[in-house]
């Protein structure tokens, strides 16, 4: 049996609405990476992609990794209430697009947005009931080094990045969880069993609550007649 069927059997209850769930880290914590793999492994989550001023890096795909739009499409999108959040990250804009979340949720998708903590914060805001996750390595010299191994990156980015992750290690405890991504496989299955353990909270599942009252009323009235 493979690890996605096991993972399904793990979780036998209905699942109705789908969950948000944001996963935050540090700029070099794998996230990325995280993601990519989660969405391969198993087929009951959707992840949102972002809208972003930046400009693609090699191998980004629009559409699929990032909708890369200008600043003015951005402020468009903000002022018309397409955006769930928006974020500013090293001089550019990210923010998450609305219609995409809502259409995937009802269709009972647990929605992943990878996003930054200024807009992970405004999302619990909103959504009370989404799961905030933060993700990183082990260490900060790991941290360094995998941030130099992209290869994509001037040493003053390196530096800006370092000093916003200096600056997001202060706001950590507002998430729910922190994951520390030492082992791609064993992280990616934490995550998963992290997220869906969530459906199996009360408030989680009112519907299936409300059911078996409903359901238990009409079996002691049967009882009685």
């Amino acid at each position: 049996m493979s690890d996605k069927n096991i993972e399904k059997v793990h979780h036998p209850f209905i699942r109705n609405k789908g969950m948000l769930v944001v996963i935050s880290g540090f700029s070099g914590s794998g996230k990325g990476t995280l993601m990519k793999q989660l969405m391969e492994n198993y087929d009951y989550y959707s992840l949102s992609v972002s809208a972003t001023t930046r400009q693609p890096r090699p191998g980004e795909v629009e559409g699929k990794d990032y909708f890369f739009v200008t600043k003015q499409k951005f402020f468009e999108m903000l002022q018309n209430d397409e955006l769930l959040e928006y974020a500013s990250y090293v001089d550019n804009f990210y923010g998450t697009p609305r219609s995409y979340v809502e259409q995937e949720m009802e269709k009972g998708k647990d929605v992943i947005l990878e996003i930054e903590m200024q807009g992970a914060l405004k999302i619990k805001a909103k959504f009370p009931e989404s799961v905030l996750v933060f993700i990183t390595p082990p260490t900060v010299e790991e941290l360094g080094e995998r941030l130099r191994k992209r290869g994509t990156e001037t040493e003053e980015v390196i530096r800006k990045r370092m000093a916003k992750a200096a600056q997001e290690a202060e706001g950590i405890e507002a998430y729910d969880y922190i994951l520390i991504n030492d082992n791609l496989d064993k992280t990616t299955k934490h995550l998963n069993y992290l997220i869906q353990d969530q459906h199996m909270r009360v408030r989680s599942q009112i519907d299936f609550v409300e059911k078996i009252r409903k359901d238990l009323r009409t079996y002691y009235t049967s009882l009685n007649n």
